[in-house]
């Protein structure tokens, strides 16, 4: 599986972004600033895959794509911190979280809202596995529109392959979905295992195989 992808110098960035301009312009609860203070060494705003940076067609909801290193101080970091930083970057992110010698990619998806097209709808986050920092990257896709190498991007971290003629959004719907399912089956199972009566049992066992066939529906 292909998670780390070796970005043209022309889209170098490279610049370091101070976390008070995150507050500035996402202006996150206290408890988020803790987050940041606890979690975060240093944010690196690396690439920006733009028309003029890698000679790809921008699209409507995919303007550009922006790269970002977060090194820590401790060993992960919450979504909500992620969260904060795409509040206040109004275009998809690719983040590259590094620590102690590894590394993951994490992103959510990430879209201009219908109802307020100045404001941007975020999904739940999909990451890699930690790997290590050395690990050998990949070229970029060759496509022909930013949009195409974002959903590129994006699909290589979820857990479950694209339906043929699957759009991005739906795909991550159905992700969604999946989610959601696994979480009904683990509590099913709780309930299995606390119940005693051997009627109860059988029923909650019937529920169970329900949840499971339903999800295998929407895995495959």
């Amino acid at each position: 599986m292909t998670y780390l992808f070796s970005f043209p110098q022309a889209a170098k960035f490279d610049r370091k972004v101070p976390k008070k301009k995150i507050y500035e312009y996402a202006k996150p609860a206290a408890s988020v600033k803790q987050l940041f203070v606890r979690q975060v060494d240093q944010i690196v705003w690396q690439y920006k895959l733009a028309t003029k940076t890698v000679n790809i067609s921008p699209t409507k909801s995919v303007p550009e794509i922006q790269i970002f290193r977060i090194d820590l101080k401790v060993g992960d970091v919450k979504h909500d911190v992620l969260r904060c930083i795409d509040r206040a970057i109004p275009y998809p992110i690719l983040y590259e979280v590094t620590y102690d010698g590894r590394i993951k990619v994490v992103a959510a998806y990430k879209r201009p809202s219908e109802a307020d097209t100045t404001k941007w709808v975020v999904s739940n986050y999909f990451e890699s596995p930690w790997l290590p920092d050395n690990t050998p990257r990949n070229p970029l896709p060759v496509v022909y529109s930013l949009g195409k190498m974002y959903e590129y991007l994006l699909s290589s971290l979820m857990p479950y392959p694209a339906r043929p003629d699957e759009s991005l959004q739906a795909m991550v719907e159905r992700m969604e979905r999946i989610r959601i399912q696994q979480k009904e089956i683990e509590k099913c199972e709780q309930r299995l295992r606390k119940e005693k009566q051997f009627n109860r049992k059988v029923e909650i066992n019937s529920e169970l195989r329900g949840l499971k066939q339903a999800l295998e529906k929407l895995i495959n």
